[in-house]
């Protein structure tokens, strides 16, 4: 990612004697806020200068310096529990940026995440660098994840790019998020709301903090953090200036949807369906070698927890994550699932749909990258499809759209397929590359192509989204 701005020396003291003379992206000016907030501070300090995140109900402030994984793998500001599987290995991070780390919450009444010990829904973190590019990065936490679960993937490229970066834990977390809210729906669309929320807030709080509003604001994500992009740009383009949408989840309240794709891959777990008819129901006949992994890990529980959060009425005796208290009981399907018809189902069950579901209506630029052997969000009912609703509202302009060849729903599992698959983050990282140049420098994007797996080469680290 090229920062949009010049470079120029300057000598900064932060967290007393650890940090010596560094590059800074961006203009000559006076200290940051970050150099004013922890001069003199050892590392871990509370920064008592730090401005309050508007809306928080609590809020922890820390100079730390090095604001990457590379340096908080196993302190309290990650969680590389919750990155398990997101990264192949080998992936190359960058180290080195200074900083302030602010975790907190905003008022919810839901408990399910309990880091920290807060025991209390609704965290975020926003990490303030040294080094800003007058930017800004967004996101929300992937499937049922919490804030700190992209880490790898997004936060510490872009701080290493100069960009302030906040994410949410989306306001409920963990297989029994669906418990959340009083009508079906509540907890998805709670989701939004939340992202929202962040955006505003950690805008605010840059401006605070150093002295002006961010330049550029970025929303991305991915899976469900795709999904909050693709709904941001539709709901609020006003609050961002683009963003990169990583295989994001497509709700529509007629189908397609995971509800209508989920079932057929349940019952091939359970034998009531064949290969034939998972690929009718958009599964990539070449992505069959990742059919039992997804059948042990991903199709049962996310079929069931996403009927119990939008349709819980179908089986009282069988809902979400609930059903179980193994790890394999919580993982593995309802009985019922193998038969579940959401075109069949009550207008409600739509209704409830209708609440989270997209439109296509983006009104700023957006990239969107989706891998041809997704086994969880097929690409022919997820992405294949959002491209044609943007299409549909006449917004193609907006959008450009990339499919990776070998790529599938999480990097990790390119360790155990190195020769079929592809990771996904390299081409992500260069997309938003192409987004900035877009939004910033008026470089149009390659037109929409497939992103072919090279033969040769690093494919962990390396990928061009015009190649």
């Amino acid at each position: 990612m090229r920062p949009p701005y010049g470079r120029s020396r300057r000598t900064a003291a932060l967290c007393g004697a650890v940090l010596l003379a560094l590059t800074m992206v961006g203009p000559a000016r006076a200290a940051s806020g970050a150099a004013r907030s922890c001069a003199g501070l050892a590392p871990g300090s509370a920064v008592v200068s730090a401005p309050r995140v508007p809306g928080a109900e609590r809020q922890r402030a820390v100079c730390l310096p090095d604001l990457t994984t590379t340096a908080l793998a196993g302190t309290e500001y990650t969680d590389t529990a919750d990155q398990a599987g997101l990264a192949a290995a080998g992936t190359q991070r960058p180290s080195g940026v200074p900083g302030v780390q602010i975790d907190g919450y905003f008022p919810d009444d839901s408990t399910f995440n309990t880091t920290h010990g807060w025991r209390h829904d609704a965290q975020f973190v926003i990490r303030l660098p040294e080094h800003w590019n007058g930017g800004l990065v967004v996101t929300g936490a992937p499937g049922t994840r919490k804030q700190y679960a992209t880490d790898v993937l997004i936060s510490d490229r872009v701080l290493a790019a100069g960009y302030a970066y906040a994410a949410t834990d989306k306001g409920n977390n963990g297989p029994d998020f669906y418990r959340d809210g009083r009508r079906p729906g509540d907890a998805l669309a709670e989701w939004n709301r939340r992202t929202t929320e962040l955006t505003r807030a950690a805008r605010q709080t840059v401006a605070g903090f150093y002295g002006r509003a961010p330049r550029r604001t970025y929303m991305t994500g991915i899976s469900n953090g795709g999904y909050l992009t693709r709904w941001q740009l539709e709901n609020h383009p006003e609050l961002y200036d683009g963003g990169v949408d990583w295989e994001g989840t497509l709700w529509t309240a007629n189908g397609p949807n995971p509800l209508t794709s989920l079932p057929t891959a349940v019952a091939y777990g359970q034998g009531k369906a064949g290969a034939r008819e998972m690929v009718a129901a958009g599964f990539a006949a070449g992505s069959w070698f990742l059919w039992p992994y997804h059948q042990a890990a991903y199709w049962g529980v996310t079929q069931k927890t996403y009927r119990a959060a939008l349709d819980p009425d179908y089986d009282r005796t069988c809902p979400g994550a609930s059903a179980g208290s193994t790890p394999a009981e919580i993982l593995a399907p309802c009985a019922s699932d193998a038969a579940y018809d959401f075109a069949a189902r009550p207008a409600a069950v739509r209704q409830a749909v209708e609440r989270i579901a997209l439109t296509g209506r983006i009104g700023r630029p957006l990239i969107t990258l989706h891998g041809d052997l997704d086994t969880l969000l097929p690409i022919a009912t997820d992405s294949d499809v959002y491209a044609r609703m943007v299409a549909d509202q006449r917004r193609s302009g907006l959008h450009r759209y990339y499919t990776v060849q070998g790529g599938t729903h999480v990097d990790g599992l390119y360790d155990s397929y190195p020769g079929l698959l592809r990771p996904m983050l390299p081409c992500y990282r260069s997309a938003f590359t192409a987004l900035t140049d877009w939004v910033e420098r008026g470089v149009l994007p390659p037109a929409d192509h497939t992103i072919r797996r090279p033969v040769v080469g690093d494919v962990v680290n390396t990928c061009r989204v015009g190649s």
